[in-house]
């Protein structure tokens, strides 16, 4: 049996489709850093204000740009910028003709594997909130980038 992701385009699927592609890891919404000199991107353990960090769940999905005005909608538009994802999105798989990950809740029929592999931000960030954000660069992570 094959599945809809394996069958249309990104550019082929509606958007139910589209939104059921995330995994709902939280990983898109850590804050990242650019380093001036590589231009490497780094991300680190620190989530958006707006991230619940048990659930991994944006706590205001709809109005997210209203409250967090550089967060970044992932869309065909963007797809040059897939970089930035973490190498376990389905957007950027998809994009660079992998499957998706075993643990997938698209393939498991929940996110119980993700989190229990470890795969989302669960138990491994805190809230911009929590820190003074001018010492980023103090929360770089090698996980999220996996």
């Amino acid at each position: 049996m094959s599945h809809f992701w394996e069958e249309k385009t990104l550019s082929q699927m509606n958007a139910q489709e589209w939104e059921s592609l995330c995994d709902g890891c939280g990983k898109c919404c850590l804050n990242k850093i650019i380093d001036d000199e590589t231009e490497e991107l780094h991300f680190t353990n620190v989530a958006c204000k707006l991230l619940h960090t048990k659930t991994c769940q944006c706590r205001h999905y709809p109005q997210r740009f209203k409250y967090v005005k550089d967060c970044v909608k992932v869309s065909l538009d963007d797809i040059e910028q897939f970089h930035w994802l973490p190498k376990s999105c389905a957007y950027r798989r998809l994009v660079e003709d992998k499957p998706l990950p075993v643990w997938h809740p698209l393939l498991t029929g929940s996110k119980s594997a993700m989190h229990k592999g470890g795969f989302s931000i669960r138990g491994k960030v805190i809230s911009e909130t929590k820190i003074d954000i001018t010492y980023l660069d103090e929360y770089i992570a090698t996980w999220p980038a996996q």
